[in-house]
């Protein structure tokens, strides 16, 4: 006698239990759902800790910064940020600003893969040297800069008082950021997958932009909104080598120097909340083009 199989089929999805109501398994991929766990005494703490400290270093002062911008009124704040002075500086920081930025983008990466991928006599010594603009005080690098550059300049280059000085000033204080963001992502990163890629005719030209350059990208981004912010922000080298001529080569920083000393504290407030706006819309943007480069290599 042939028994006879009466339950479902086990590749019907449904249940094979008696009196059970038959459920159909959701077909494709599932996500599993992460749920948070409570912070324990020393995490909650911990972020106490840090949140305060952030706060007071940080969300305080760009506050206060804002409070102080609003305390002459819409008028005031926008007779401040039209002005000619006014105007013509912040023109003139932002735009070279982006361009340094642009420029850090293409050669500290070019560095960084130098120093990474190549051997040569020296790595070491450009390796070091590459911190210079960090350890070295903004003015001590401004002297400097108009030693080599300015009237005097063994070189036979004068750039003194002119807009070239300003982008000279920014470059050479923002080198680092994108070398050293750049740099360890580079020597993490494996060479079986380069190999592949080559294996398979992919052209050096190829490899890099489909494979080396996504796993680049958060890191160029980075630096890129660290070399935005510092340029934007910096003093120290140009006071000597741009000459701080209005309306020619005077920078955001300077007007809120003369303000303060002229003592329109409001005025000088203002300056600096349109640069703390750049400055985020900046980095805003930056990340945005990271996810959608990130996206693309996935």
């Amino acid at each position: 006698m042939t028994a006879t199989r009466t339950g479902p089929d086990p590749g019907s999805g449904t249940s094979s239990t008696p009196g059970a109501t038959p459920t159909r398994r959701p077909r494709g991929r599932v996500r599993a759902t992460q749920t948070g766990q409570p912070l324990g005494v020393g995490s909650t703490l911990g972020l106490g800790i840090a949140m305060t400290w952030f706060s007071l270093l940080v969300l305080i002062p760009l506050a206060a910064v804002l409070v102080a911008a609003s305390t002459g009124g819409w008028d005031g704040f926008w007779t401040t940020i039209t002005s000619t002075q006014t105007a013509s500086a912040l023109r003139l920081t932002v735009l070279e600003a982006l361009g340094v930025t642009a420029l850090n983008v293409v050669m500290g990466t070019a560095l960084a893969w130098v120093l990474v991928r190549d051997r040569f006599w020296g790595k070491r010594v450009l390796d070091l040297v590459i911190d210079v603009p960090f350890a070295l005080p903004t003015i001590v690098a401004g002297l400097v800069l108009l030693a080599l550059y300015g009237p005097q300049s063994p070189v036979g280059i004068d750039v003194a008082s002119t807009r070239i000085a300003v982008f000279l000033a920014l470059a050479f204080v923002t080198l680092p950021f994108v070398v050293r963001t750049v740099q360890p992502v580079l020597e993490s990163l494996e060479r079986d997958v380069e190999e592949a890629a080559a294996s398979l005719g992919a052209s050096r030209a190829t490899t890099f932009r489909r494979v080396i350059l996504p796993s680049l990208v958060p890191a160029i981004t980075a630096g890129a909104a660290l070399s935005f912010a510092r340029a934007i922000s910096e003093y120290g080298s140009l006071v000597l080598l741009s000459g701080n001529l209005s309306n020619r080569t005077e920078v955001a920083s300077v007007r809120v120097l003369v303000y303060i000393e002229n003592g329109n504290e409001a005025a000088a407030a203002s300056v600096a909340a349109i640069l703390l706006v750049v400055a985020l819309l900046v980095i805003v943007l930056l990340d945005v083009i990271q996810r959608r480069v990130a996206r693309r290599g996935e």
